[in-house]
């Protein structure tokens, strides 16, 4: 899988949000002085790619520049008037710096770097699918009430998971949209809490809602199937149990049905505006937006896909949903000055750069707003492949460890979830951490019915508890290296912003 990640905070995080804000406010506001319209275009055809060209959020601004559009050689998939955003796709080689010439035009550039064809993930390494001897030893093993594989998922009681379902499993009233590769809704453990009137398929830009869409294209598209099992697989007697068993879990692909599974910024802007129309209260995003891992604003391409992903979840946020986002698995401090990137643009040939995170930005989850989430493992601290940072992690959860290895049948550090075609497996990545904070969120939602985006941030934030930065030099792999610098205090750090998030609290 390509890719999966998060990051940032709230409450003491305020500063960090207004800074971001201001960063980012000037996007939605240029406007570029000239012509009205672009004459029509006569240059060669190159490859057909795919843009989003962002305007003033009014009727007669967006009229004028799709006929700016089509003069300039491309055609109007679909127009989000709410926020602004048009999807576009051209074969002009020189749309992007026409159509940015147009009077209305405030950004404008393309999502992808290669030709479009007939969506990333934050895991971290490949799959493990349960053994049937595995599942054996957990069924004997599994405590009175309990689900049958529960006795591996050492993650549901690191957090009271467990405890809490039994006072608060959730709100039927409450829904967390899976932003992801699909969602297999016929698996057993996730039918009787689907939402299918809430899921979609964004793959492109366009929702469509046929019955079925959002469900993934084969077996290996199994990341999203595994999210959801975290957050809210039901307490039925059958297999595991989610952090939040209670609450509706739908699904929104975004990701490209071929084995790529990338997630465009296009199809990452569908989805938060379908998931905000239909009223969808948390969204889980276990990704960055392809093809760059860190979108710069000095490039006219990246900064019109931040300028388009941004109004997307900002509307989001604005009709009442909290967007959970992870970190990612590269072990970087996103608080620092410089970071590599070597794997961008991931759909045609990536070259290396020096960027800055706080000039390039790791959508979505640098985004205004937006709970940025670290994993931990079973001891409770940093996973060896979690980024992290001071000031932009908010909330830390269990995301699994391979190196941090439990006193459970299986002895795996990884979290154990549901997967496609009735099975079960392990991942681990700040991809699984993330589901968790969005299961807690659930459940405050449902304690808390009224409580706005922000104020269910700042809730999360009150409830986790905090390790603090570890007194000895941080070795994750344990091969006697240094891998990462903790900066911070008990109540606040880099690791786990404020805290790993506690699902019993917040249910009390």
């Amino acid at each position: 899988m390509a890719h999966l990640r998060s990051r940032r905070r709230l409450a003491l995080a305020v500063p960090v949000v207004l800074s971001l804000t201001a960063s980012l406010g000037f996007l939605p506001g240029v406007a570029t002085a000239a012509p009205a319209g672009a004459p029509a275009v006569t240059a060669a055809e190159g490859p057909n790619l795919s843009y989003v060209v962002n305007t003033r959020a009014d009727r007669l601004t967006i009229a004028s520049v799709k006929k700016a559009i089509a003069a300039a050689g491309g055609s109007v998939v679909i127009a989000y008037e709410q926020i602004g955003v048009i999807v576009v796709h051209s074969a002009n080689p020189d749309f992007g710096q026409r159509i940015r010439a147009v009077r209305g035009v405030q950004s404008a550039g393309a999502t992808r770097t290669s030709p479009l064809t007939a969506a990333g993930t934050t895991d971290e390494g490949a799959v493990q699918v349960l053994s049937a001897a595995e599942a054996a030893k957990d069924a004997k093993a599994a405590a009175p009430g309990a689900e049958p594989l529960e006795a591996d998922q050492w993650d549901l009681r690191a957090i009271g998971a467990d405890k809490a379902a039994a006072i608060n499993p959730g709100s039927k009233k409450v829904t967390v949209a899976v932003i992801d590769v699909g969602v297999d809704d016929t698996h057993p453990d996730i039918a009787p809490n689907f939402s299918a009137s809430q899921s979609a398929n964004c793959v492109g830009g366009k929702p469509d809602t046929s019955y079925g869409s959002w469900r993934p294209v084969d077996a290996d598209h199994y990341h999203g199937t595994h999210v959801a099992g975290e957050i809210a697989a039901a307490r039925n007697g059958i297999g595991v149990a989610g952090v939040a068993p209670g609450v509706k879990v739908s699904g929104i692909t975004v990701a490209e049905p071929d084995s790529t599974q990338l997630f465009y910024p296009e199809s990452v802007v569908c989805a938060f505006v379908f998931a905000a129309d239909h009223g969808v209260e948390i969204t889980n995003n276990s990704y960055y937006v392809d093809p760059w891992q860190y979108n710069c604003l000095d490039d006219p391409d990246q900064k019109a896909i931040v300028d388009a992903v941004n109004r997307a979840q900002l509307y989001a946020q604005r009709k009442g949903t909290l967007n959970v986002a992870a970190a990612g698995n590269a072990n970087n401090d996103l608080a620092s000055d410089a970071l590599t990137d070597d794997s961008s643009p991931d759909d045609s040939t990536p070259v290396t750069r020096t960027v800055d995170p706080h000039k390039c930005l790791d959508l979505p989850t640098q985004l205004p707003g937006v709970v940025t989430v670290s994993s931990t493992g079973v001891k409770g601290t940093k996973s060896y492949f979690s980024s992290y940072g001071n000031g932009v992690v908010d909330v830390a959860a269990p995301g699994g460890d391979r190196y941090q290895i439990p006193d459970t049948p299986s002895q795996n550090g990884r979290i154990l979830s549901t997967l496609p075609n009735n099975t079960y497996g392990y991942l681990q990545g700040t991809s699984m951490a993330t589901p968790h904070v969005a299961g807690v969120a659930a459940l405050l939602k449902s304690k808390y019915p009224w409580a706005t985006p922000a104020q269910l941030q700042l809730l999360l934030k009150a409830q986790a508890d905090n390790p603090g930065c570890p007194a000895d030099p941080y070795d994750g792999n344990g091969d006697g290296v240094v891998d990462a610098t903790c900066e911070g205090g008990k109540r606040v750090n880099g690791f786990y912003g404020f805290g790993v998030v506690n699902a019993l609290r917040a249910v009390k």
